[in-house]
């Protein structure tokens, strides 16, 4: 009897021994998975929605990279729009041209010699305004075209006259009639402005025989190929400058 009892004694010492042995082993197996498992991390992109991602080695945070590009080009055209409406307002302050909104110069109106059959003789000066374009005739079937901005609606005329006087950085004294008209409108001119780069008749002018129309530059440019003016024919600095060089007072201008 004494021997049967002892033998139960050691078998349920041998039993919870392994289950003890058992217990510690899964614990630290199951141990060894939680701490082998990444960290939890948050994605940097704070505009992005709430991302939580588990990263090893070699992961990278999630980054949501279409929102961040399409974001940056929403910004980029705010500004386009509004360096464009700066400058209309610019524009529009001198009493110049309003409602045209053109970031870049067409190069199509950059000087160019090209085939012009005409009968007028060379050193003639043929403005088209329908099309834009002024033309100095060369002669042999050729000229020299330039790209110009022409009168606005009410204000297109037509008619053959000769350059007057040439002029370097001009003056600009706005008529009565124009500084009635825009102060109308709420925009009001100055009496006089010097000349400068601030200036609306820009870098030369060459005015035309006793009427207030001119040939002359512009400030602004990405006005050129529209109907803008008040009357006057107007040009980039760069290329009033080159044809002020290339005519003398008294060359035949006809607008057409």
């Amino acid at each position: 009897m004494l021997i049967r009892t002892l033998f139960a004694q050691n078998f349920l010492a041998k039993t919870f021994l392994a289950a003890t042995l058992l217990a510690t082993t899964t614990t630290a197996q199951a141990n060894d998975r939680y701490i082998s498992q990444p960290p939890i991390i948050i994605s940097p992109d704070l505009t992005a929605p709430w991302v939580m991602q588990l990263t090893g080695e070699g992961v990278q945070p999630a980054v949501n990279t279409r929102r961040i590009i399409q974001r940056q080009q929403v910004q980029q055209r705010r500004v386009i729009r509004r360096e464009n409406v700066a400058r209309v307002e610019q524009v529009s302050a001198t009493g110049q041209a309003r409602n045209v909104i053109k970031s870049k110069f067409d190069p199509m109106y950059l000087p160019q010699t090209v085939s012009y059959e005409t009968e007028h003789k060379a050193g003639t000066i043929v403005i088209d305004t329908n099309n834009r374009f002024l033309y100095l005739v060369l002669g042999d079937g050729k000229a020299r075209r330039y790209g110009v901005g022409v009168g606005k609606p009410g204000f297109e005329w037509a008619g053959a006259h000769t350059i007057t006087r040439k002029a370097e950085w001009p003056t600009w004294t706005p008529p009565q009639e124009m500084i009635a008209r825009e102060a109308a409108k709420g925009h009001y001119l100055p009496a006089s402005m010097e000349g400068g780069p601030e200036n609306p008749l820009g870098s030369r002018a060459m005015y035309l025989g006793s009427t207030l129309y001119r040939i002359h530059g512009t400030n602004a440019p990405w006005t050129i190929g529209y109907a803008v003016s008040s009357g006057c024919i107007r040009m980039r600095n760069e290329d009033v400058v080159d044809l002020y060089d290339r005519v003398n007072v008294g060359t035949k201008v006809i607008v057409i």
